[in-house]
């Protein structure tokens, strides 16, 4: 009986300090140090929530940068990649049919970047590559009716956003295709 009443007191010991006092301890400090971000870094725009900088959102329109292929349609519940290998038939015709469209939205001589071909491990990346930005670039233009000076303004806009690898080593430069695409909104608003 003494070794049940042992084991008993540890089990609720390692209960009050994992399953209460470490989560209330971890949130404490999330939201005193990170609030932002431990919040979803949700972006709202005029009263108005118009996403997330920490999860990919779908712009099909020609006059946003698109960002990349989603396995999961870009629904944050069931992330995840699609599990297709490098010899699966079924992943070689989706960059198939995804570099079809990008010709087809860029021309037929575009070359597409492959972070646009290929989905992320999550389904949910936030992020593109300056050179998938810079290929969009033209087609964003076009889409707007920029004159040349505004498309030098809307390259400058591309690498304003580029964030570089943290340290200059770890990760890759990489640009917020949300937060690029508010900030040409913001540059060009729409008539109404």
């Amino acid at each position: 009986m003494k070794a049940f009443m042992d084991a008993l007191k540890v089990f609720l010991l390692m209960t009050l300090l994992t399953g209460v006092f470490y989560p209330l301890v971890v949130t404490g400090l999330g939201q005193v140090l990170y609030s932002h971000e431990a919040n979803g870094s949700i972006v709202v725009r005029d009263g108005q929530v118009v996403g997330s900088s920490l999860v990919g959102q779908k712009f099909a329109d020609p006059k946003y940068f698109w960002g990349r292929p989603s396995a999961v349609d870009y629904n944050p519940m069931p992330s995840g990649g699609s599990n297709l290998g490098p010899t699966s038939a079924a992943l070689k015709d989706l960059i198939a049919m995804r570099s079809e469209g990008f010709r087809k939205a860029h021309g037929a001589g575009a070359i597409p970047p492959a972070d646009l071909l290929c989905a992320s491990a999550s389904g949910l990346d936030p992020h593109i590559s300056p050179e998938a930005a810079k290929g969009q670039l033209l087609r964003v233009a076009q889409a707007r009716k920029l004159d040349p000076a505004a498309v030098a303004r809307l390259h400058q806009l591309v690498i304003d956003h580029t964030e570089q690898p943290l340290l200059g080593v770890l990760g890759e430069p990489r640009l917020n295709v949300l937060e690029l695409n508010l900030a040409i909104d913001d540059e060009w608003p729409e008539e109404d």
